[in-house]
């Protein structure tokens, strides 16, 4: 047998990995978590009997996603007490994650801000359904519900993300237009350029958790954005420069300070002009910004 062969159970894994590091980051939106799910798969799928599975991907997706809804559930209560707004870990993404609509979509800053009004079950059955087209008697398994349970949790979950989905977003040109007009503004801090460039009903949500600066509720309103950010700047003793990105999948600026990492601020463009800004500063949420992460729906 040669040094390099692996056994059946470490390559369906390793074939599926990045499948099962989405969905659980999906559910999640942290790639920590997400992580330590995979490991915690990992476990339970090595000491599974293979000639017993009849679809190796199906079972799978199955362990990741009660994991991932254990962790959910423990998640959710260490949120109330998070500090600030919370939002997800953002992830260094490759181009071809950013061409899958339906990808960048799923894993869009707005978006993940969406399901995290869901219950844990409501958006695990989302998630597999609507992102990954997993069929409700497969997530009838994953989740512990009936088929006919699973269908009604669908259609409920599928309402509340519909009143609050983010409207259509712009071209990739007028995104990249609006993006270098965001980038310039933000370096000179000139208050007439931002405002030209954000929408009046522009919102603004920071995280700091806690450990940086940032606003505590979200920020609505061109004017209100600008005067965040310049009094925000203003009282910043250093030098910032923005380095244009793409993180989840859609535009963002790496935003240092002195040549250091400072945060990522996530956008969304409609219309030419941003309506949505996303700014994690949260250090301990920075750390796959620098190298990217492969993401798929298959």
């Amino acid at each position: 047998m040669s040094d390099h062969a692996t056994d059946p159970a470490t390559e369906n894994f390793v074939a599926y990995r990045n499948l099962l590091f989405t969905i659980a980051y999906e559910m999640l939106g942290s790639a920590a978590d997400a992580e330590d799910v995979l490991q915690e798969t990992w476990l339970r799928w090595v000491r599974v009997d293979l000639g017993q599975v009849r679809d190796q991907r199906a079972y799978l997706v199955r362990i990741t996603t009660r994991q991932s809804l254990n962790r959910l559930r423990a998640m959710k209560r260490r949120r109330e007490a998070y500090v600030g707004q919370w939002l997800p870990e953002p992830l260094l993404t490759a181009p071809d994650v950013a061409e899958n609509v339906e990808l960048a979509e799923s894993v869009s800053m707005a978006m993940m801000i969406v399901l995290e009004r869901l219950s844990a079950t409501e958006r695990a059955v989302f998630v597999l359904h609507e992102v990954f087209d997993v069929s409700y008697d497969e997530i009838a398994e994953a989740v512990g519900r009936s088929p006919a349970a699973v269908r009604q949790i669908a259609h409920r979950a599928r309402q509340h993300v519909d009143a609050r989905r983010p409207g259509r977003a712009a071209s990739p040109s007028e995104t990249r237009a609006a993006l270098e007009s965001f980038q310039r503004a933000l370096e000179t801090g000139n208050p007439q350029h931002l405002l030209d460039v954000l929408a009046p009903e522009v919102v603004l949500v920071s995280d700091g958790g806690g450990i940086r600066r940032a606003a505590l509720r979200p920020v609505i309103g061109a004017e209100k954005v600008v005067r965040f950010y310049l009094g925000g700047s203003g009282r910043t003793e250093g030098v910032i420069t923005c380095d244009p990105t793409v993180v989840n999948g859609n535009p963002a600026l790496v935003v240092r300070l002195d040549g250091e990492l400072d945060g990522v601020m996530a956008i969304r463009v409609e219309g030419a002009r941003i309506t949505g800004l996303y700014f994690v500063r949260n250090p301990e949420k920075l750390s796959r910004v620098e190298s990217e992460t492969p993401l798929t729906l298959r």
